[in-house]
C-alpha cells in the first residue's frame, strides 16, 4: 500500500480541525442551513453528473485506513463544508431571509 503525502494528511487534519471549531461555535439552526445549503449542491450535482453512490461514500468516510484519492476528496468535502459553515457563522453579506 502507498504511504499517504504528509502533505495531504495535514491538509485533512487541518479542514476537520476547523469544521470541528465551527460546528462547536455554530447554533443547531446554523448547522440545520449548512446541511441545507450542502443539499441543494449534492442535489445539483447529481442533476449534471447523475446520481452519487452513498454506499461507496459511506464506505469511504468510516474507512479505518483510507487511501490517498480518499483523503484527497474528504479534504474537499470537508473544505466545501468549512466555507458554507463558516459563511452561516460569520454571516455572508447577501445571505436571503428565510
Amino acid at each position: 500500500m502507498k504511504a499517504l503525502s504528509m502533505t495531504s494528511m495535514y491538509r485533512f487534519n487541518q479542514c476537520l480541525a476547523l469544521a470541528n471549531q465551527l460546528a462547536s461555535v455554530a447554533t443547531k439552526d446554523d448547522l440545520a442551513e449548512c446541511a441545507r445549503l450542502l443539499a441543494i449542491n449534492v442535489a445539483h450535482y447529481q442533476s449534471v453528473y447523475g446520481s452519487l453512490p452513498l454506499d461507496e461514500t459511506l464506505e469511504m468516510a468510516y474507512a479505518e485506513s483510507p487511501n490517498q484519492t480518499q483523503i484527497d476528496l474528504m479534504s474537499n468535502g470537508l473544505e466545501t463544508m468549512v466555507g458554507v459553515l463558516g459563511g452561516i457563522v460569520q454571516g455572508f453579506d447577501d445571505k436571503p431571509p428565510h
